[in-house]
Parts: C-alpha cells; structure tokens; sequence
C-alpha cells in the first residue's frame, strides 16, 4: 500500500503532463529516470541498512538499530548537498548532447534543476523506510505515502497549470510539487517517530556521526549501490535509445508504459522488498532451514498477484491508457507494447523475490555479480533490438523478458547452492 501511494505520484505527474503536451511526457520519463539515478545511491545505502536492521532485530539486539538510521541519514546527506549543485548548474552544459531533440533536452533540463532539490528528503526518507520495514512495522508507511501523495496531487495541479492561485509553471511545476511532497513525507516521519517510537529502546538518542557504523553499513550496502546505480543507468539508456532512434512518439509510448510497468509491479516489489527482510530475520533468529520454504511461499504469492493483474489488464487496456492521454492514435500505438510489458511481469514477479533473497542474506557481493552478468546480455540485446534492427516500441520492451529471466536463474541456483548460509553480518 506503500509503494502504491508513493508510485501515484509518477501516475498523477504523468497523466497532468499527457495534457501539456506529447514533448513534456515523453521529457518527464527521461528526467524521472535521471533523478532515480541519483536517487540509487542512498536507496542502495537504505537497502544494505534495512538487511543489518533487519539482522539486528532478529537477533533482539534493538539498541543497535537506532543508530545505524541516525549515521546512514547523517551520511547519505554528503552526496546529497554535492549533488544539487552539479546537478541544477551542469545539467544545461551536457544534457542536450543525450538527446536528439532539443525540445526535449530543455524539457529535461527545466525539470531536473528543480527536482534535484528532493535527493535531500528522499535520501533522509529511504533510512526511514529501512526502519520501518527492518523492524516489520510497515503500516506507518502506507499512511506516510499517503500524505506524500495528497500533497503532491495539490501542488501538481496548482503549479502544472496555474490553479488555486499558484503559477503555471508546466514540467517545471511537476518537479517543485514532487519536492515538496517529498519534504512532507520527511516531516511526518520525524514527528511520528519522535511520538510513536521508544526511542530509548531502539538507540536513538545519540545523534552524532560515527564513522564506525557507517563502515558496517557500507561493507553492505556499497555493493548494492553500485547494483542500483548500474541497474538504473543501463534503463536511462533504454530511454535514450528510444528517444534518439525512434523519436518522440515513440518516447511518449514508453513513458506511458513505463508508468503501467511502476504500478503493475508494486506488488511484486513490495513482496521482494519483504522478502529481504524476513531472509535477514529470519537468519538473524538462527531458522536458516527455513528460508527455502519462505522464498518457495513469496515467489507463489508474487506470481499469483502478477497473474491477477495480467487478467484485469486484458479485460480494460484502451480504458487504462486512456488515463494519461485522449489521443486515439496514441492509445492505439501504445495498446501492443503494453501486451508485451505484461507478459514480462510472471518473470519479474519471481526474479524480484529471488534477487531480493540473495541480498536478504548479506551476499551482496554476488548480488552485484549476478546484475553486471545480466546488464551484458541486457545492454547487448537492447543494442541489437534497438539500433541494429530498429524493430518497434514493442519489440523493445522484450528487453524485461531478457533481463529478469537472466537474473531469476541466477538467483535461483545461487540459492539453491547453499553457499549463502555462512555469510555472518
């Protein structure tokens, strides 16, 4: 319900931006994915940290927990206050050489000097979900996205178009609502946390950097920011590759479909991001027996929600699309690589739980093996499908089947092998 939530937010900023224009649609998922990018560094931190959290918490140690939040948000606010200035004032010099349209270019560039302000909530935002889902107690999340969606549907449709009094800014509106939005969620954690939680308990009452957990958490976690960060970056060339070599259009079908791919696999994501979790406790409680019937359990529940979906959006598909647009042909071109975004989702359903539980047991090391290994034949395939063939917008989204079912089987006899059982955390 979470991810839900917060996933409305591209949803409401893509379908307000379908009624600017086909350029700043197109413009909104480039930029979207340029700022995940940057995002990847302290989401890949939060993720090595909810694996100790959740470690800790299964070996009952709760005053280790605290302080392992207070120095990762500490820490992850270096890179964030280096990164908005390299960002706002350098963006403008080498974004326009990425893309072929200038139009674009500029509609990116518009977007990101103000988006960029985000990375510092999102950054403190990502240690408080690790919290939250390290010690199980996730409901808070759904009501904390919730507020974070509220507040960006007002500030989407008073800065995109000049409602409630505020200016029409456009695209440059959108990125201003997301950052405010952003800085509400930050301020709900910090005043439910301060309300909610024994801070005592769980070691937050020490509020000053050590290096020392810092260095724990990052012995974890950098190798699943690099994971992240190389993850990501292979998808923004995906997006240039259709913008560059299939035009506008074709851009604006892929933003369209890339907004049904975030929202169709929330499910999934969420079990996989549980699924850290739960290996890591579990582990952490000495019950490493019964990891195998765990992930065996997720992966039915993951591929049994992913079949459900598939069915509904068979049933409704031109209603769907015609959220984010009221152009018929746009529906019309769209409706064919939607098909073949959800025949990919049965594979991403397992492969998420499976890679989430490699990295669920601190092996995340090989986790990012296992991504550069998969990113090779993505990177090679996308190249053959894209430029080389210059086959469709729907060929193109086949490059998900490539990817996840590279990264599912080596999860799958990774885990198998029992080699992860004699990592220590």
């Amino acid at each position: 319900m979470s991810l839900l939530a917060q996933n409305m937010i591209q949803v409401i900023d893509t379908a307000f931006l379908g009624r600017v224009g086909e350029v700043e649609l197109g413009a909104s998922a480039l930029a979207g994915v340029l700022y995940i990018a940057l995002f990847t560094l302290g989401f890949g931190f939060s993720m090595g940290s909810q694996i100790l959290i959740g470690r800790r918490n299964g070996e009952g140690n709760y005053n280790q927990i605290g302080e392992i939040v207070i120095q990762g948000s500490i820490f992850l606010l270096i890179p964030a206050l280096l990164l908005i200035p390299l960002l706002r004032y350098g963006a403008g010099a080498w974004l326009p050489s990425l893309f072929e349209s200038a139009d674009v270019a500029g509609a990116v560039t518009e977007y990101l000097e103000w988006r960029v302000f985000g990375l510092v909530f999102a950054f403190v935002n990502v240690m408080f979900r690790a919290f939250y889902i390290g010690i199980a107690r996730t409901k808070v999340l759904t009501v904390n996205a919730v507020v974070m969606g509220l507040v960006n549907v007002v500030f989407d449709y008073g800065l995109i178009f000049g409602n409630l009094g505020m200016p029409e800014m456009g695209i440059a509106g959108a990125a201003i609502a997301s950052v405010i939005a952003e800085f509400s969620s930050t301020l709900f954690f910090i005043v439910h946390t301060r309300k909610t939680v024994d801070l005592e308990k769980y070691g937050f009452t020490k509020i000053r950097f050590q290096w020392h957990v810092v260095k724990k958490v990052l012995d974890i976690s950098i190798f699943m920011m690099v994971q992240y960060l190389f993850s990501i970056g292979t998808w923004m060339l995906f997006f240039v590759f259709i913008e560059n070599y299939m035009g506008e259009r074709s851009l604006a079908v892929t933003n369209i479909v890339r907004s049904f791919y975030t929202i169709f696999t929330i499910p999934s994501n969420a079990i996989g991001s549980t699924t850290g979790t739960m290996v890591s406790n579990t582990i952490g409680a000495g019950r490493s027996n019964e990891v195998a019937g765990l992930i065996k359990r997720l992966s039915m529940i993951s591929v049994g929600v992913m079949l459900a979906v598939i069915a509904v959006v068979l049933v409704f598909p031109r209603a769907m699309i015609h959220v984010y647009t009221d152009d018929p042909s746009l529906i019309q071109d769209t409706v064919l690589p939607l098909y073949v975004l959800i025949s990919s989702l049965p594979i991403y359903s397992l492969g998420t739980v499976l890679f989430n539980a490699v990295s669920g047991s601190g092996n995340t090391r090989t986790a990012l093996k296992f991504e550069i290994f998969t990113l090779l034949f993505y990177v090679s395939y996308m190249w053959f499908i894209i430029i080389h063939l210059r086959a469709s917008v729907a060929a193109a989204w086949t490059t998900e089947h490539v990817y996840w079912s590279f990264l599912s089987l080596l999860s799958f006899f990774y885990l198998r092998s029992g080699k992860w059982k004699d990592r220590k955390i």
